[in-house]
């Protein structure tokens, strides 16, 4: 089979091994989505080697579950040990000896077929279309800062970063009933948020609102996206970091005490509530998509997603 892979920075369409089953699932791939962290894997982030891509929706192909054989899923990226604290509590995304796909140790899903324990997988209802159905995983993260951090209604809240996350993340808190302000540096880009509601500003005027916010999730993965962040949070505040990114950031420790900021990390979320959002198009995720492109032109695709102004870069195997 066909997969994009990555070994020492280099990045290639190879032909491997189709996965076996053994004692989980075999999905065929049927389309991918290219995200940023895929193109810091590119750049040496995490160390991984191997088939990228964690973003998908497909079609079983072989199971020990016969029940799931022919059916249309998405799956969570963390597969855990099963033995742990955490695994038993049914949330392995912790797991000190987890795999991630297309991150930590298992190849992922820029490939004609991937491999998953069954209990990763989720069902996705007829009525979500493929191109739709592959944004579950960066929705799912987008909601999983609901689980950090106690937002409501009354919550005044700022989105830096006006690209695939941060119109996600955007779209989301605004469903709370929460003021949203998304910050980002793309005309084009915040239209979208705009068409749904959402206040959108540039940098520059956005840093005329210092401490006004009592949330702020930083989304651009930028040394400026944090210190605006730092800039536009209240004392007591609460900062969200979003983005995972290969170079490291300076953090004004004294400015973070000083006005007691809470600081939060917020990484994978749960796919069922995500799917049930795009079940309900409550998240516009159709305007995100840049380009598609085949398996085969894999390399050509990260190159291309990789561009500026340029959202999401989907593959079909």
């Amino acid at each position: 089979m066909l997969a994009l892979r990555v070994d020492k920075k280099r990045v290639a369409v190879r032909d491997i091994a189709k996965p076996h089953a053994d004692n989980e699932a075999v999905v065929r791939v049927t389309l991918s989505g290219i995200c940023n962290t895929d193109l810091e894997i590119a750049r040496g982030y995490a160390g991984f080697k191997g088939t990228i891509g964690h973003e998908f929706v497909g079609v079983v192909d072989e199971s020990p579950d016969q029940s799931l054989i022919g059916q249309r899923v998405v799956g969570e990226i963390n597969a855990g040990c099963g033995k742990c604290q955490l695994c038993k509590a049914g949330d392995p995304r912790h797991c000190p000896t987890r795999t991630v796909l297309g991150i930590v140790g298992r190849d992922g899903a820029h490939a004609e077929f991937l491999r998953l324990p069954i209990e990763n997988l989720v069902r996705v209802p007829k009525s979500v279309e493929d191109q739709h159905a592959v944004f579950a995983e960066p929705l799912a993260a987008a909601c999983g800062i609901l689980e950090r951090a106690d937002i409501n209604k009354s919550d005044r809240v700022a989105v830096i970063g006006d690209g695939k996350l941060g119109l996600l993340c955007s779209q989301v808190i605004a469903l709370t009933g929460s003021p949203v302000l998304l910050v980002g540096k793309h005309p084009s880009k915040l239209k979208i948020a705009s068409r749904r509601g959402i206040e959108t500003s540039t940098p520059k005027q956005a840093a005329k609102r210092a401490r006004e916010f009592d949330v702020v999730v930083e989304a651009s993965g930028a040394a400026p996206g944090f210190a605006l962040a730092l800039d536009l949070l209240r004392p007591r505040g609460t900062l969200v970091l979003k983005s995972t990114f290969n170079n490291t950031t300076e953090i004004d420790a004294a400015r973070i005490v000083v006005d007691e900021i809470s600081i939060v990390g917020s990484r994978c979320g749960r796919l069922k509530p995500a799917i049930n959002l795009l079940k309900k198009r409550a998240v516009d995720v159709a305007s995100l998509i840049s380009e598609e492109y085949g398996l085969a032109q894999g390399v050509e695709a990260m190159e291309r997603a990789g561009a500026r102004g340029v959202l999401k870069v989907l593959l079909r195997p």
